[in-house]
């Protein structure tokens, strides 16, 4: 299966990759968004999917993820007429489960997810997209709501080492080490998941939002990551989390003021995504 992104049209110095970032025609700025990442020096989007609230779905079974699926493949044909490289990542925001928890068992709820989750590795499977997306809550939650959660990042970690592709995962902050021996378990390598929102001392790989003051001390140490705006492009919620320029204009000030090296941001923008989604990441 081969996994690559396009890029045409004016050619930046290097390739500068947003790990985690939602684009919505429907609810937010849409292309616009997507033109001010490339203006501001942007070349490579990972485009992840959003809940299915966003889209305007009531989830009754897993099948109902294709409606979301197809909407953001969609979203990123259009996206990439701008000439921006993009990779899709398709999945189930864990969230999910607090909606769907409200009208079945979690463990019911727990069944609709991981279906969800299947249909999204099928799309994997078909070069369609190039990561599954799943997590658990941020939020405190009832203990069976919190092992049902696991239960289905668990089967999120066995499909992505099922056919060969990373998991993006939205979690809780601080480190999750309890996910590291979860993805032992599973057999897929900590390489190859992806700690949305992550704070440094996480041993997966770690996404960070693109305003982290640790960065520069990362990469004094060489450390493998990736940045992320995560921004939301809801017009209720402009500029949240960090706005579609963060990552290009984040990583050019650092540069600018020697903070980081050229070296560093080709393993921040090209290397560690290379090696983390099996995709090329190239001007």
């Amino acid at each position: 299966m081969t996994r690559t992104g396009k890029l045409h049209g004016r050619r930046a110095a290097f390739p500068v990759t947003d790990d985690h970032i939602h684009i919505d025609p429907v609810n937010g700025r849409g292309i616009e968004a997507a033109k001010d990442f490339m203006r501001s020096g942007g070349t490579h989007l990972f485009l992840v999917t959003k809940p299915s609230w966003s889209h305007g779905i009531a989830l009754a079974s897993g099948t109902d993820f294709r409606q979301v699926y197809d909407e953001t493949l969609e979203t990123a044909e259009k996206v990439r007429e701008t000439g921006l490289a993009v990779y899709t990542i398709l999945g189930v925001h864990p969230a999910e489960i607090s909606r769907l928890a409200g009208n079945m068992p979690p463990e019911d709820a727990a069944a609709v997810m991981k279906a969800g989750l299947e249909l999204a590795a099928a799309y994997v499977d078909e070069g369609r997209a190039v990561a599954i997306k799943s997590g658990r809550p941020h939020y405190p939650v009832e203990e069976a709501v919190w092992e049902a959660s696991n239960d289905v990042l668990m089967h999120a970690l066995e499909l992505g080492a099922g056919c060969g592709c990373a998991v993006q995962l939205h979690t809780e902050s601080g480190p999750c080490t309890d996910i590291v021996e979860m993805a032992g378990r599973a057999g897929i390598s900590t390489a190859h998941v992806v700690k949305h929102f992550a704070v440094p001392e996480t041993l997966l790989t770690p996404s960070f939002i693109a305003k982290d003051d640790a960065v520069p001390h990362l990469c004094g140490e060489g450390r493998y990551f990736m940045l992320e705006s995560d921004y939301m492009d809801e017009n209720t919620r402009p500029g949240a989390v960090t706005g579609p320029r963060s990552v290009p204009r984040f990583t050019l000030k650092l540069l600018e003021k020697k903070l980081i090296t050229p070296e560093d941001v080709h393993r921040i923008h090209t290397d560690t995504p290379q090696r983390t989604y099996g995709v090329e990441i190239s001007l």
